[in-house]
């Protein structure tokens, strides 16, 4: 059976002890594998990235080297809460690159989801070894691939099509010249969780809002322009700032908006004001496999997008996804 295919009988991690078992596991594997190597590792700060660090820390101690990435796709202060916790106090071997002008140079005028994904993903691979030509030893590459990344990238039966490709599965080059470390790629996001409650992690990072590799690339449609990409940013944080305030961050496993690059008619100072609408997406799921929508309060929509209508520049209209997931995926690309 090939490694990337989750054997029928594997028991789903559901407890503490199930997660130690799983841990044991992988520690087993990591230092059978690298040895005394070093490798790198992409820490976003997300569940996935965070569960990997924490397993290769455990196994390898100081061999394992984070970076972090700033690809100018990040959520608001999303770097600088990277930097805190994991280097401030968790006291981690990071490195931190701000490679924004990088990739959206490369972005720019690129319209299909599927090329900003592949694009995305490329650079990734390019920056980490720009990191390891400064670094001796390096030979892996850790990457917090889970298992609905392998499903939706993979032909799941014949003449069924991949949903899509993900940064940390099919944006690979053929190429790549560092040996991959996925110790959590059979795991739904669920188990995750438990494994990282088992490894000691804060419960405000186990529990983080999830968030793609692409980061806000797939969620500022179409060709990304940075006025667009600033706008997004500022209405994803009202956004969130409000579910904290009313208690649903807890509730809805994710929730975000995307700005589709269209624009509509509006009135401003009395004035017509062409500007883009603000789609928000709430969506709860246990595997990410299927995804049901939530239904928000309408008093706390209307907060929302009075504050969105008026706080951002270049946005006029706010809608409500109730797609669920199928027929939609959760995120728009």
């Amino acid at each position: 059976m090939p490694s990337n295919i989750r054997p029928d009988d594997m028991e789903r991690i559901t407890t503490p002890e199930l997660a130690e078992a799983f841990i044991n596991e992988q520690i087993e594997e990591i230092r059978a594998q690298v040895g005394d190597k070093k490798v790198l590792l992409a820490l976003s700060g997300g569940v996935d990235s965070s569960v990997v660090a924490a397993l290769l820390i455990k196994a390898i101690g100081k061999q394992l080297i984070c970076v972090h990435v700033n690809h100018g796709l990040m959520r608001k202060n999303e770097s600088e809460n990277v930097i805190e916790v994991f280097k401030n106090q968790l006291d981690a071997n990071l490195i931190y690159v701000d490679a924004t002008d990088r990739f959206l140079d490369l972005l720019a005028g690129v319209s299909e989801p599927e090329r900003k994904r592949k694009i995305i993903g490329k650079e990734f691979i390019e920056v980490f070894a720009d990191e390891a030509r400064k670094l001796e030893g390096v030979e892996f590459l850790a990457q917090g691939t889970i298992y609905p990344d392998i499903l939706e990238s993979i032909k799941a039966a014949e003449g069924k099509k991949a949903v899509k490709s993900h940064h940390n599965v099919g944006g690979l080059p053929e190429d790549l010249s560092f040996e991959l470390v996925e110790p959590i790629k059979l795991l739904f996001k669920d188990e995750v969780r438990v494994v990282g409650e088992a490894l000691g992690l804060p419960h405000g990072m186990v529990y983080r809002q999830p968030f793609p590799g692409p980061g806000l690339g797939v969620r500022c449609l179409g060709a990304i322009t940075r006025d667009r990409l600033a706008a997004l940013r500022e209405a994803d944080a009202i956004l969130r700032e409000e579910f904290d305030n009313n208690g649903l961050c807890e509730k809805v496993w994710q929730y975000f908006v995307v700005i589709p690059d269209i624009k509509s008619v509006g009135v401003k100072d009395e004035s017509r004001y062409e500007g883009w609408p603000a789609i928000i997406r709430a969506v709860n799921t246990k595997d990410a496999m299927s995804a049901t929508i939530e239904e928000i309060p309408y008093a706390i929509l209307h907060k929302i997008t009075d504050r969105i209508t008026h706080e951002v520049e270049g946005i006029n209209r706010v809608l409500y996804d109730l797609t669920p997931k199928p027929i939609g995926t959760i995120e728009w690309e």
